[in-house]
């Protein structure tokens, strides 16, 4: 990332921290009248986790690798927690607002019978907004530790079926393991990568597919942590595609780091699964980020170069790290695309905000002759947490589709 895409990222950072934190003061610290010595406490609290929040992206990038960590596990913890404490304030704004509006209205039967008129009363303005500010924060905390809990669970396996029509019958059964937003880093190492790997090793594998968003952090910061990767074995062998986070993190040293772990990286490019025709195998596709041309000018995403000069009648398996690539996948007569990026939403209710950027969160869906499948990823990026999801490694098999098979 350029010092000034850099710059702007973290104004804007530290912007969205600054309003946050703000916000979280005023619900909890100015509109309950926190007495003496509280009202400091709390105050100074706040603004020590705001200063805190965003030191994993500024010394990331200036300090080892051990160090980074300390920092970076308090800060994500925060991170995932303010979240849901700011969903749990909003609900309590609601009500706050919803009872001004019975009052004002006459809902509650007048302000005589239930004086809920939090203009005029302030001990009941007060008592009110502890009331809500209390039960937000134990609702946040409480709801925080059981994602936090469902972050760090074992990666599940998934097993997923996916019926295509010119799929030959040589290969009816042929398996994809896919990987994606993996997310080595500064909460993620070498322990949680070898444990993916023998999970992987158990499936015995056809293909591996990496979908994106493997790494958040250098290859000399990270090269211990992602080198167990080169012991996945795999039939016909282990494929890489970038995500936006490969931009981040310098995509040519990692391209040339995969390769020396024996990790085929697809960029805007095919290759034949078995034989060479129709009968005999099936073509798998990769193509960059759709945000790698923005990053990086030599990367810019081409479903169309990768399936240029393919023979139509064969099946094709394309790797694109974001669902939107899916649009132009249905165009060009993709079979299946496999897809990573959204986390399933990792913290809900986050998830109803990424289907305002994807056509799809998670699973199994189809655009016109076109399935694609988006798993909800292997690691997690920030807080060690999730919420109405989990982490998984998909084992996709391949299925000739007799119904709809062409003679």
């Amino acid at each position: 990332m350029s010092i000034t895409r850099l710059a702007i990222f973290l104004g804007v950072v530290l912007a969205l921290v600054a309003g946050l934190h703000t916000y979280f003061w005023a619900r909890l610290v100015r509109d309950t009248a926190l007495p003496v010595p509280w009202r400091a406490w709390v105050s100074g609290l706040l603004l020590a986790l705001a200063i805190a929040l965003p030191l994993p992206l500024i010394l990331g990038r200036v300090v080892p690798p051990q160090w980074g960590r300390l920092f970076a596990w308090p800060a994500y913890l925060w991170m995932g927690f303010m979240f849901l404490l700011f969903v749990f304030l909003l609900v309590a704004d609601m009500v706050r607002l919803g009872a001004w509006a019975g009052t004002k209205t006459g809902v509650f039967g007048g302000a005589r019978a239930i004086d809920l008129d939090l203009t005029t009363d302030p001990t009941r303005r007060n008592l009110l907004a502890r009331l809500l500010g209390g039960l937000a924060g134990v609702g946040a905390t409480a709801t925080g530790l059981f994602a936090v809990r469902q972050g760090l669970r074992d990666v599940a396996v998934t097993e997923v079926d996916v019926r295509l029509k010119r799929l030959p019958l040589s290969h009816h059964g042929i398996t994809i393991v896919q990987l994606t937003d993996v997310h080595v880093g500064p909460t993620i190492g070498r322990a949680f990568v070898e444990r993916i790997v023998d999970q992987v090793n158990a499936l015995a594998p056809d293909i591996v597919a990496i979908t994106g968003d493997l790494v958040d952090g250098s290859v000399e910061a990270l090269w211990d942590a992602v080198s167990p990767l080169g012991r996945i074995r795999a039939k016909h062998g282990i494929f890489f595609v970038t995500g936006n986070h490969e931009y981040f993190s310098g995509v040519g040293p990692w391209v040339r780091a995969l390769g020396r772990l024996g990790i085929r990286v697809l960029g805007n490019e095919r290759i034949s699964i078995g034989g060479d025709g129709k009968d005999t195998g099936f073509d798998l596709a990769g193509v960059h980020d759709i945000s790698g041309g923005r990053m990086d000018p030599l990367h810019p995403s081409d479903p169309e170069a990768a399936l240029r000069g393919r023979d139509r009648d064969r099946e094709v398996v394309l790797l694109a790290h974001q669902p939107k690539s899916v649009t132009e996948a249905a165009r060009l007569g993709v079979g299946l695309q496999l897809s990573g990026h959204t986390h399933g939403g990792q913290l809900w209710p986050f998830g109803f905000f990424v289907q305002l950027a994807q056509p799809f969160v998670t699973g199994l869906h189809r655009v016109g002759e076109t399935q694609i499948y988006i798993s909800p990823g292997t690691g997690y990026w920030g807080p060690p947490m999730r919420l109405g999801t989990r982490a998984e490694i998909a084992r996709i098999r391949l299925l000739r589709d007799e119904a709809s098979a062409p003679a």
